[in-house]
């Protein structure tokens, strides 16, 4: 039985019942926003391959977090941008680092704001790298024990949530082990548990200065080609305490960000990154696509895929055209 009795265009015929029966609903509650912080004081310095986003010194953060809150977004994620770096990424770890002096600051304002952090060491090293290092070689074990005490002093510092990014083996089981240790066995972590080794970074390690000063992150991070090593990556995280798990990039990997939801049946984390930021930025600027729509469109399309929660640049600028939706 089909046409004329069965004419799919009947639901599509009016915006209302377009709503009533669309699959799937893109919210503001699913909308995390990535800041980046440092040091001084009225620093709001925009990052020249991501239109719109800036450095932020800690009174501008907070300005920040408050248009975020009052748009309707539920949480935010730091990235913290040192004045000094070296070696070991001794800053990134420190009570009086970025990250830990801008969450104390945050936590003063009373926002309705869950605060993650970023667990890396690649924003607070002198090399640019995610580890330690000896030679060319990243050191594993080594990076995690100071992964540990990054994660440890940001929730001391008031972090509702850490985001270990450094795809370090075992540093997921070693953080949930330091924070039950310490008294915050109720802190989730939020794993970047499958994170490629992709060509859409670039804009981000301007923003963080974070470009490796050698070779590349691909004895770390996962080939872009490969999806059954990420489900064992996922797998693996859950198994050492992970609450959440995230697939970055999101736009290049949907299929991995829907195999995952698929086969664990958790919620799902996906990092919407700055190139795919930027190429919409830029197409738009160029009057090559309409921003707003494509936009939506991109996020919708994460949500589509099984992603719970999507990470963006575009946070704040979509849950103000999505509104109460």
């Amino acid at each position: 039985m089909g046409y004329p009795r069965i004419r799919m265009r009947r639901l599509r015929s009016s915006p209302i019942i377009r709503d009533l029966v669309r699959e799937t609903h893109l919210t503001r509650d699913d909308l995390i926003y990535p800041l980046f912080v440092c040091e001084g004081r009225n620093v709001r310095q925009e990052i020249s391959t991501m239109p719109g986003v800036c450095r932020l010194s800690i009174d501008q953060l907070v300005r920040e977090a408050e248009e975020c809150a009052a748009a309707g977004v539920k949480a935010i994620i730091l990235f913290g941008i040192p004045a000094e770096k070296d070696e070991s990424g001794s800053s990134g770890f420190r009570g009086d680092g970025i990250v830990q002096k801008a969450l104390r600051e945050l936590k003063t304002r009373g926002l309705p704001l869950m605060l993650i952090t970023d667990v890396c060491l690649c924003e607070y090293t002198s090399h640019g790298h995610c580890g330690l290092v000896r030679g060319h070689q990243i050191l594993n074990d080594e990076t995690v024990e100071l992964l540990v005490r990054q994660a440890v002093s940001h929730v001391q510092a008031g972090a509702d949530m850490v985001a270990p990014s450094d795809m370090m083996d075992g540093r997921v089981g070693a953080i949930r082990t330091a924070l039950d240790k310490n008294g915050y066995e109720n802190t989730p972590v939020m794993s970047y548990a499958a994170k490629y080794a992709s060509g859409f970074y670039g804009p981000f390690r301007e923003a963080a200065g974070s470009t490796p000063a050698f070779g590349d992150r691909r004895s770390h991070q996962m080939d872009p080609a490969n999806v059954e090593e990420a489900l064992r990556e996922v797998a693996l995280d859950i198994e050492e305490g992970a609450d959440i798990v995230m697939v970055k990039p999101a736009l290049a990997y949907l299929d991995v960000i829907r195999r995952v939801k698929e086969k664990f049946q958790m919620p799902v984390a996906a990092y919407n990154v700055s190139g795919e930021y930027a190429m919409v930025e830029l197409a738009a600027k160029a009057g090559a696509l309409e921003h707003d729509r494509v936009m939506l469109e991109i996020l919708t399309s994460i949500k589509r895929a099984g992603a719970d929660l999507i990470l963006t640049y575009h946070a704040v600028a979509a849950a103000r055209l999505l509104g109460g939706r």
